[in-house]
């Protein structure tokens, strides 16, 4: 998948891309936990992708991963380069792709303390299922369960 907007491309994703990516504050304590295993994983599966700028840097990686037939997890990392303008493109991106997905359920967590994690999967369409599960994240912290349903 090649989508160019503003010298800004969306390319399959590739496992270094992951590996090298510098991870947004918020998103921090994963970094201990993504691994070139995990990477490597999610490079093998159908619905993986990474956004690069114009100077070819990784800005994002997001995807979703199968869990049953009907229902998956969606997943990004985001980098500390990605800025506002270049997350209004990331978003349009990653709607257009869930909009186009015919998975009947597909399932995002967001940290209990990150707002603007909470307000893009409204926007993207998500709605809140579990406001706070206990513990989820790999650090021990709280996250909150969205899903988005088809009819």
């Amino acid at each position: 998948m090649n989508m160019i907007n503003h010298g800004m491309r969306v390319v399959s994703f590739k496992k270094e891309h992951l590996i090298d990516l510098d991870l947004q504050h918020a998103q921090s304590y994963l970094s201990d936990h993504v691994k070139p295993d995990f990477a490597a994983y999610v490079e093998n599966t159908d619905w993986a992708f990474s956004g690069i700028d114009g100077a070819g840097r990784v800005i994002g990686c997001a995807g979703i991963l199968l869990i049953e037939p009907h229902r998956a997890m969606a997943w990004s990392y985001i980098s500390t380069r990605a800025r506002r303008e270049t997350f209004i493109w990331v978003h349009k991106q990653v709607k257009k792709f869930l909009d186009n997905c015919y998975l009947k359920r597909i399932e995002m967590i967001v940290d209990c303390e990150f707002p603007q994690g909470h307000r893009w999967a409204k926007m993207l369409g998500f709605n809140l299922e579990a406001k706070r599960m206990v513990g989820y994240r790999l650090d021990g912290g709280d996250c909150a369960l969205y899903a988005r349903v088809r009819p």
